[in-house]
């Protein structure tokens, strides 16, 4: 602003001396033009000089003024830098002391919770362990006392094992148990009438059969007998048993062999024994007590083709059921073949009493006929005579009874 006002006034004072000059020269004339010029020289050398002072003077004030004015700047930078420090220090320090306090109060209050937690799963951890070794000592006993109690079972199961490997190991008694299953499945199918244990089938013979089926011959009198006998090969069946468990082919072979006669040498005594047509069926049953056995047996091609040409059947618990099931249905069809006549008898009596019954019923027709056409006579007949006393003037109830006499009860009998 200096500067500004030192350049306008030493414009003013320029315009002032060339307008002193112009006034002298309109004054003066054309012969003192040199002298003013050399004036005005000399003047404008003198005003530029004092404008170059003037210039010089104000930039020394000016660059004065800025070196004092970037001194008390950078004093007071200085100062409000010490000061912004000394206040973040404070707050930072203030900050980092209630950082610290809420971190303590953080981990205390952690800690706290955490004791309480650790407490709290203390309390429950222990109440679960001690109730599930509660449990499992429970369990454990409970375990103890069924192992215990299988334990005499299979102590129990071992005699009664042992007991049917002894009955098992004699021979007759091997028998009894084949026959007391084969008893069970006869009793079980079929009815007393139709089979009998013991019996003789060939008539004139001593040869006794364990079990025979009867069945109806060709006349009411007549029977045929179908025998039934059991065989239970046991100690060719467990040698097979046993080889095919060691792999052992020459045993398998042997034991297989073995089985194979046996039940062939069972099947031909049954043939020989108990088969003999019109007295007998033409073939038997050789009954096999277990169906492994029965199995094996029908494995044996070569069983099978001889029991085929001995007219010999094999069949186990099942198979001799599914027979024997056959059987009763076919006695079931016998039977009802024989009291076909005695229903056709029957039939033609109701067929008659059922014609009888036809003209009981026509007449029954006839009469209920009659009857509605006299009830329709006589409702014609009562209405004819209500048209006829509708003139007539209708008299108390008490004065008609009176007048035709009649007792009071049939007076009063719809009430």
């Amino acid at each position: 602003m200096e500067l500004i006002t030192l350049i306008l006034a030493a414009i003013g004072c320029l315009l002032g001396g060339l307008a002193f000059v112009k006034v002298i020269l309109g004054n003066s004339g054309a012969d003192s033009g040199e002298q003013v010029e050399e004036a005005l020289g000399t003047l404008a050398r003198k005003q530029e000089s004092a404008v170059r002072d003037e210039f010089e003077r104000a930039r020394d004030a000016r660059e004065k003024s800025e070196t004092r004015l970037r001194e008390e700047m950078g004093k007071r930078l200085d100062s409000v830098s010490e000061q912004l420090s000394k206040t973040l220090v404070l707050q930072l320090t203030g900050m980092r002391e209630e950082q610290t306090r809420q971190a303590t109060q953080l981990r205390e209050g952690n800690e706290k919770k955490l004791e309480a937690m650790r407490k709290t799963v203390d309390e429950k951890l222990q109440g679960t362990l001690e109730k599930r070794l509660g449990e499992a000592f429970k369990q454990v006993g409970e375990r103890l006392e069924s192992v215990q109690k299988g334990l005499g079972e299979m102590k129990q199961l071992a005699e009664d094992v042992g007991d049917f490997k002894k009955v098992l190991t004699n021979v007759k008694s091997r028998g009894t148990w084949g026959e007391v299953q084969l008893r069970a499945i006869l009793e079980e199918m079929l009815t007393p009438t139709q089979w009998e244990s013991n019996v003789k089938p060939i008539p004139g013979s001593n040869a006794i059969v364990e079990f025979a089926i009867r069945l109806p011959g060709t006349s009411s009198q007549d029977q045929v007998w179908l025998p039934v006998d059991s065989k239970f090969p046991q100690e060719d069946y467990i040698r097979l048993q046993e080889a095919q468990d060691r792999a052992d082919p020459e045993a398998v072979e042997a034991a297989a062999k073995g089985l194979e006669n046996g039940i062939i040498t069972a099947a031909r005594d049954i043939r020989q024994k108990y088969v003999a047509p019109p007295h007998t069926t033409e073939f038997g049953i050789l009954f096999l007590p277990t169906e492994g056995l029965y199995a094996e047996a029908l494995r044996r091609q070569k069983v099978v083709d001889q029991l085929n040409e001995l007219r010999i059947t094999i069949a186990g618990p099942t198979t001799l059921s599914a027979i024997l099931n056959a059987l009763r249905m076919g006695f079931h069809t016998l039977a009802i073949e024989k009291r076909s006549s005695e229903v056709w008898e029957v039939l033609g009596a109701v067929k008659t009493e059922f014609g009888k019954f036809g003209d009981v019923l026509e007449k029954l027709e006839k009469q209920l006929k009659t009857a509605q056409n006299t009830i329709s006579e006589t409702g014609t007949r009562t209405r004819a005579m209500e048209r006829k006393l509708k003139s007539v003037e209708e008299l108390p109830e008490a004065q008609s009874r009176n007048l035709l006499e009649l007792p009071e009860e049939i007076g009063t009998s719809e009430d």
